[in-house]
């Protein structure tokens, strides 16, 4: 069986004067056709809903686990890091570390249920037609509940927890610029990664090692102006984790961090940025490139 794909664009008179609509494959890179998008958005929430639903079903503690996992992390590095190797920063280390965890909780899990949602979804894929895309974006976009629950107990603990004057109102309002952008990256990598696992299986397995990797390569549990100046350039370029949790510190925490810990982005952010536009704009059109098989070898 051929996967077929939908175009509004196809759609003619029948004979009685209803609209007809012509699903026909497509062919070579086809366009992205985000209207589609629009026009199955009662599906996307309901494809989020269910996400977390399974997610929390038959569990005791429920959306709770949304801080638990984080506030786990943190009490762990902070004892080994902030206490045993002591690693230099201007600001109580839990904070530190606790601002980069709950963003990188909410960026692996994503990864993690994005690039496996394809795979997931198979009776869905192989009996009804709809714009497989909603289904990584789905997977990504229900994250943002845990993230949110996170978020609130982490402005709550920097409020109530000495000293309370880290905690910036001036720099808040950029608090939801990093949460899109991180959500960006997901996407994009999620894109490609949700594609390549429907075909090659090993990605399954490649995503847990590259979630390690890229955590310890990205300042959560130091901060980046330990990387020598030779590489910091590079660094910053190549993992734009760095801008986001760097810049979410600094939306928090304002301008009394020194730079490196809690710095606003700059225009090695901004490049990173554009790199990672072009990972989304390529992984789209790969997506549907090979979207045509997935019900073949899902």
């Amino acid at each position: 069986m051929t996967e077929q794909h939908f175009s509004t664009a196809d759609e003619k008179p029948s004979d009685t004067g209803l609209p007809t609509t012509v699903i026909q494959p497509s062919r070579g890179w086809a366009p992205a056709k985000l209207k589609d998008l629009f026009l199955f958005r009662e599906l996307l929430y309901f494809l989020i809903w269910r996400q977390l639903k399974v997610r929390y079903k038959q569990t005791v503690l429920g959306a709770a686990w949304a801080v638990i996992q984080p506030v786990a992390i943190m009490v762990v590095f902070s004892v080994f890091f902030g206490i045993v190797v002591r690693v230099p920063t201007e600001i109580p280390y839990w904070i530190f570390t606790l601002c980069g965890v709950v963003v990188w909780t909410y960026f692996s899990n994503a990864l993690n249920q994005a690039s496996n949602s394809l795979v997931s979804q198979e009776n869905l894929i192989t009996k009804v037609y709809f714009p497989r895309l909603l289904i990584p974006i789905a997977a990504v976009l229900a994250g943002l509940i845990d993230f949110f629950i996170a978020f609130s107990v982490l402005v709550i603990l920097i409020i109530v927890i000495p000293p309370r004057s880290h905690l910036s109102l001036v720099t808040m309002w950029a608090v939801p610029l990093f949460v899109a952008l991180v959500v960006v990256i997901a996407l994009a990598v999620s894109l490609w990664l949700s594609a390549l696992n429907v075909q090659y299986r090993d990605v399954r397995l490649l995503v847990g090692v590259m979630i390690q990797l890229w955590f310890f390569a990205t300042p959560i549990i130091y901060p980046s102006n330990l990387i020598p100046d030779g590489w910091r350039t590079l660094y910053q370029i190549l993992n734009p984790m760095v801008g986001i949790v760097e810049g979410f510190r600094w939306a928090l925490l304002g301008q009394a961090a020194p730079p490196g810990e809690a710095s606003p982005p700059d225009l090695l952010f901004a490049i990173s940025m554009l790199l990672v536009v072009g990972v989304l704009i390529s992984g789209l059109y790969y997506f549907r490139r090979v979207e045509k098989i997935f019900a073949d070898v899902v």
